[in-house]
Order: C-alpha cells, then sequence, then structure tokens
C-alpha cells in the first residue's frame, strides 16, 4: 500500500454518507460498506486496532474508491446493490439468508396455484413464507385436491385426468363464471388463514353420504382429506388471536458471533423460523440492519415487525414499509423475548459443542505428536503478531496444555527492534526474547511451538530455536484466502495432511483463533492508550497525573470525546476542562 497515496486520498474524502470500496493489489474489490460520514469510517480502517478480519483486509488495501449519496438510507441500499454485483471477499452474508417458498394464487383470467421463491411480484396474491419446500408442496397439494382450480401452465385443447377427478373446473372446455372463481379463490384464502371448518364439514358430509351408498372408496379418500388437513394445520401451535402477517426478530451475541433469530408469524399463527450465525463485526446493529433491509428485498414485508426494545430502527424506518413495533410488555414482547431466547440457545449450543469436544482433544494432541514424530505435546505455545502497517506492532503468545488454554501463561510482547511492518523480523525478536529469557530463568520449556503463518514465519523461529540450541520442534499454521485455518506446516514448511472434519484440525483451529484474539486485543489496547495520551498532549494544564487521571475514569479515546464539559470539569479546573472539551469538539 501507498501509504502516502492512501493519506492524500482519506484527507479528501467528504463528511457525506455514502459508500466505499477497498481493492487490492489487483484492482479488485475486496469490501464494501457504507458510511454516515465517508471521512471518518474511511479513515478509522487506517488507525487503531481491529479484529482479525478487518486486520487482514486491511494489509491487503492499496486503493479505494467512494460514491457520495444524499443520505445514510441511499448509502445502505447502494452497498446492499454493490456488494450483489461484486461480492467481495471480505463482506460476511448470513448463511440463512435466503428466498422462502410461498404459494402464489395468480390473478390470471383462468388462475392456478403455482409454488414461488419469490414473492415481490405485486400482481399476484401469496401465501407464505413456509418453513422449507416440503411444507410448501404438502400444502399446494392438499389445495389442488380441496379447489377445482386449473393445473396446467397452459390451457390445452381437450380436458385432463384432474377433470375426470373432480379437480379442475376445466377452462378448456367452456368459459368459467367469474363468479365461480370467486368463490374458489375465497375458500382457498378461508382455508390458508386456518378456516378450515367448512372444508371439513364438508368432506365429513360427504364421507358420510358415500358410506351410506357404500361406496368405501370415496369414503376412505375423504377420511384422509380430512387427516391429512389436520395433520396440516396441526403444526401451526403457536397462535395469536388476531390474523396479523407479523416477524419477529431476535438476536444475541457473544465470544465474536452473532446469531440473528426471525420468527414468521402469518394469520396469526407461527409458521416458521429463519436461523443466521456469523461471526461478529464491529458494529452487530448495523450487521442487523443490513441484513433485515437485504432480506424484505427478496422477502414480503409483513403487517409488522416486532424488534428487541434495544434496537435502533431510524434507518430500517426509512427503507422498510411496514410497521416496526418496539413492545415493552405483553404478548408482542413475549415473541421478541422468544426470539431472543432462541438465539441464545442457539449461540449458546454452539460453544457447548466445543466444550463437549475438549474431552476428545487428547486423542488430537497424540495425533499431532505422530503426525510431527515427536512425543505426546502437553504444552504448545503459539505466537502471533499484529500492527496496523507497521505501527503499534505487538505480539501475543498463547499456551495450551493438554489441548486447554492456561491463561496464566500467556505473555504479550511489544516490538522493539523492528521497524515497519516486517512480520518476519518481528516474530524472530519475540521468538528470541521468549526463549531466551526460558533459557536464562530456568522457565518450563514448551513441547512444540507454532507459530502463525507460513515457510517465512516457521524459518526465523528456527533459526532461532537452533541458535539457542533448544530441542524444541517448530511448525506453523497457514490460512487460506478467506483468511481460515488452512493447513499445518511442519518445521520444514511442508504441508502435513490432516482430514480437516477432524478433532484435530478443530483444535488447530481453535489455538490460532485464540493467538490472533489475544495479539489483536493487547495491540488496540496499546493503540488506544497512546492515542488517548497524544490527544492530552495537545491540551495546556494537562501534566502525567492528570493525563493518568483521565486514563482511569475513561479508559479510550471513544468515552473521552463522548464526556460532557460536566465530567470533565468534575476532574480538572473548568477552564482546562473547557480547553479539552473543545479540542475533542474539532477532533470529532
Amino acid at each position: 500500500m501507498d501509504r502516502q497515496m492512501i493519506k492524500d486520498k482519506l484527507s479528501l474524502l467528504p463528511l457525506q454518507p455514502g459508500c466505499y470500496l477497498m481493492k487490492d493489489k489487483n484492482n479488485e474489490v475486496i469490501y464494501v460498506g457504507k458510511a454516515k460520514k465517508l471521512k471518518n469510517r474511511v479513515s478509522s480502517y487506517f488507525v487503531g486496532a481491529h479484529n482479525y478480519k478487518t486486520t487482514k483486509l486491511v494489509q491487503e488495501i492499496v486503493d479505494f474508491d467512494y460514491i457520495v449519496t444524499d443520505s445514510e438510507k441511499e448509502a445502505l441500499l447502494l452497498e446492499i446493490n454493490l456488494i450483489k454485483d461484486y461480492s467481495p471477499k471480505y463482506n460476511i452474508s448470513f448463511m440463512d439468508n435466503k428466498y422462502y417458498p410461498y404459494i402464489q394464487l395468480t390473478r390470471e383470467k383462468n388462475p392456478r396455484l403455482r409454488i414461488v421463491r419469490n414473492a415481490q411480484d405485486k400482481k399476484h396474491k401469496h401465501f407464505g413464507p413456509f418453513p422449507d419446500g416440503t411444507a410448501a408442496r404438502e400444502t399446494f397439494k392438499l389445495l389442488n385436491r380441496l379447489f377445482p382450480l386449473r393445473k396446467c401452465n397452459h390451457i390445452p385443447k381437450k380436458p385432463c385426468l384432474y377433470y375426470s377427478l373432480n379437480q379442475c373446473v376445466a377452462p378448456c372446455l367452456q368459459e368459467v363464471d367469474e363468479a365461480v372463481y370467486k368463490e374458489i379463490t375465497s375458500g382457498i384464502t378461508k382455508f390458508i388463514q386456518g378456516d378450515t371448518k367448512e372444508v371439513i364439514n364438508s368432506l365429513t358430509d360427504k364421507m358420510m353420504a358415500a358410506s351410506e351408498v357404500q361406496n368405501y372408496e370415496l369414503a376412505k379418500e375423504c377420511r384422509d382429506l380430512i387427516t391429512h388437513i389436520q395433520h396440516v394445520t396441526s403444526k401451526q401451535h403457536v397462535q395469536f388471536n388476531d390474523l396479523v402477517d407479523r416477524d419477529i426478530v431476535g438476536y444475541y451475541h457473544d465470544k465474536g458471533y452473532l446469531c440473528l433469530q426471525l420468527f414468521f408469524m402469518r394469520n396469526g399463527k407461527l409458521l416458521a423460523r429463519d436461523l443466521n450465525l456469523v461471526p461478529l463485526q464491529d458494529d452487530f446493529q448495523e450487521q442487523i440492519i443490513s441484513f433485515l433491509v437485504s432480506f424484505y428485498q427478496e422477502n414480503t414485508e409483513p403487517k409488522e415487525l416486532l424488534v428487541p426494545k434495544d434496537l435502533d430502527v431510524d434507518l430500517l424506518k426509512e427503507i422498510i414499509t411496514c410497521k416496526i413495533i418496539k413492545p415493552q410488555k405483553g404478548n408482542k414482547a413475549s415473541l421478541v423475548e422468544m426470539a431472543n431466547e432462541n438465539a441464545k440457545e442457539q449461540l449458546e449450543k454452539k460453544f457447548l459443542l466445543i466444550q463437549k469436544n475438549e474431552a476428545a482433544t487428547i486423542g488430537a494432541i497424540k495425533q499431532l505428536g505422530q503426525l510431527l514424530d515427536i512425543p505426546l505435546p502437553r504444552r504448545i505455545e503459539l505466537f502471533d503478531n499484529s500492527n496496523i502497517q507497521g505501527a503499534y506492532a505487538v505480539a501475543g503468545m498463547v499456551c495450551f496444555k493438554d489441548g486447554v488454554p492456561s491463561k496464566k501463561d500467556y505473555r504479550k510482547f511489544k516490538i522493539k527492534t523492528v521497524e515497519g511492518p516486517d512480520d518476519y523480523a518481528s516474530m524472530k525478536e519475540v521468538i528470541y526474547r521468549r526463549y531466551y529469557r526460558v533459557l536464562m530463568e530456568g522457565l518450563e520449556r514448551p513441547d512444540l511451538i507454532i507459530v502463525d503463518g507460513g515457510k517465512g514465519q516457521i524459518k526465523v523461529a528456527k533459526e532461532v530455536i537452533d541458535g539457542l540450541n533448544l530441542n524444541i520442534k517448530v511448525c506453523g499454521l497457514a490460512k487460506d484466502d478467506r483468511h481460515s485455518t488452512s493447513m499445518l506446516l511442519d518445521s520444514d514448511g511442508n504441508e502435513v495432511k490432516i482430514d480437516r472434519k477432524s478433532e484435530l484440525f478443530f483444535l488447530l483451529t481453535r489455538m490460532q483463533d485464540e493467538v490472533h484474539r489475544y495479539a489483536i486485543s493487547f495491540h488496540k489496547n496499546v493503540r488506544s492508550k497512546s492515542l488517548f495520551q497524544s490527544i492530552l498532549d495537545d491540551v495546556e494544564g494537562i501534566g502525567p497525573k492528570r493525563k493518568k487521571l483521565l486514563l482511569r475514569k475513561f479508559g479510550s479515546v471513544k468515552r473521552l470525546k463522548e464526556a460532557s464539559l460536566q465530567q470533565l470539569e468534575e476532574l480538572l479546573p473548568k477552564d482546562v476542562a473547557a480547553n479539552l472539551f473543545n479540542v475533542l469538539k474539532d477532533d470529532t
């Protein structure tokens, strides 16, 4: 990245809403984002510490473009369209954001029923969404048996089998009166809305009449239809007294993941749910809003959208036309709470599965030792570097004992001898400092050292270990283009074949994620404190003691900038507080 070119372009960015497109060395768009203020948002990528995904993104950026819009609403809609056009590799997609099946009642001269995945065609009437294709097909078949609309795509010249079975009004034979179609379509609507009494009564009468004349085949058919109706409708057990179509949003986030739960209620009955589990971005609220806007571009909006009371929906209200409600109490609030609890349960289930698998990690560790031709590696130390274009370079070391994190053995390093973004030199420094101290102080040695990186990182780490005459195996963990754990490399940089579905691969992934998390969090802390101090350096009347006092009180630049003048005056003389307040305001 040409840092000066980037810096010059950043200085020209407007304080207006819009979208930005990050590009790599091949001029490919690798990330699309939106901003309320382009200058502030884009600049934030090149200062401070970020999560792993953003850090990797910044390392690949060599240029960016931007598009100014009139409003944040337009920016969000443009962002969604640009993501669809470019499919950037760093934009996270919700796993289950998909087209749901609907039953469509066409408004043609001779109407028919169809199963569709896009309910945006306003010319026709749609019922749904259904949980899946099976549920939609089951209901579709039942409706076609009960209501004699045409089944063919194109009207034939002669009647088909359905006419013989009394399941079609046969527009191929004669003109069908509009009143007949009105009665049939009205019956379909009432049936789907849950009013099955009339249909069941009719079938019951037909069954009894057939039984009396000993037409047991027809009676059995009617009985089976009644049973089928009861089966289809009995699945919808969560009910409201009204017939309002509403969707319910719930969410839960923890340990770097966001779980979004969307329930669909149609005609007062809960029909389906959509579950989405994705890595957490910096602003989970923006993630949720972007998902909802994108979702309702492809799916039918309900009459009501129920959302948690802490969700900011101002922007959402500008785009989605349905009524958005934040219920505080009552049945609607209970529905939102149910959605939240479901999201929480699903996310906790994910982590519970991880915990349960920890019992199997010893076997994975044994396998790791066998693959690397070393004794059982009970103590493993892993290293990762973190910096933003070489600035505030740090490293982290995590320790796993018997496959379990030993946090008391974690260590942090500030890079002291390396200038600029030199990952190899940084790794060499950290490995030397760590194991020179291990030698000098007689500390416990690891059975295995794993570095985050490829052949280069392995080579410099091995040089240090060999130079210190330590008999410790060194290997590396490489990532793929999506920055997920890809392969284990031995001390020579050769790939060690591992089943990607094995417990060992899962363990190595957790280890790599943990060391990166630790390094990133340390980098963020260092950067935040440094930025905090640098802002205070420009304020007359603030010395070392007052810096410590402000840092202890607010902890970060963000919180300091959010402080009111009154809050600052509680810690500082009025003239100093006023001076600091003005500096912070100018820097916003």
